[in-house]
């Protein structure tokens, strides 16, 4: 299973944004250096957060703030935003079973009720996980 490292640098930024968003303009260059990301890739996340509702970026001089409260923002709505198809590619099948072989034929009827499941699954954990869960473990971790 693989969900991409660009939901774990949003939900890195989404903290710093929180944090210091109402103190200090937070731009794409200031996010880069505290994710250890590329600035071109924390502008896309960014994008991507914002057409989502999750934030709201300056026009012109930049600066990011949260558009949302930290309860409408889930770890499944943040990864839905960078990556909207993330959770029809956690799994591959392979595509040329034999036709053949009784298993073969139906192997990937079979797998999509499991796969369906577990993505359902996990679909479920990720929207029970919000943003002030998050913040709340940062300042416990702090």
């Amino acid at each position: 299973m693989h969900i991409s490292t660009k939901c774990s640098v949003a939900i890195h930024c989404l903290i710093f944004i929180y944090e210091y968003g109402e103190k200090k303009k937070v731009t794409s260059e200031l996010l880069s250096l505290s994710t250890g990301s590329n600035s071109v890739t924390i502008r896309n996340i960014l994008s991507s957060l914002k057409k989502n509702g999750i934030i709201s970026v300056k026009f012109g001089t930049g600066g990011a703030t949260l558009s949302c409260p930290l309860e409408d923002i889930t770890i499944y709505r943040i990864c839905k935003a960078i990556e909207p198809d993330f959770i029809s590619k956690l799994f591959g099948i392979h595509s040329f079973p034999s036709p053949l072989c009784p298993i073969g034929r139906n192997i990937h009827n079979v797998l999509n009720c499991s796969y369906q499941k577990i993505q359902n699954d996990l679909s479920h954990s990720l929207k029970s996980i919000t943003m002030k869960d998050i913040i709340s473990d940062y300042h416990y971790h702090k």
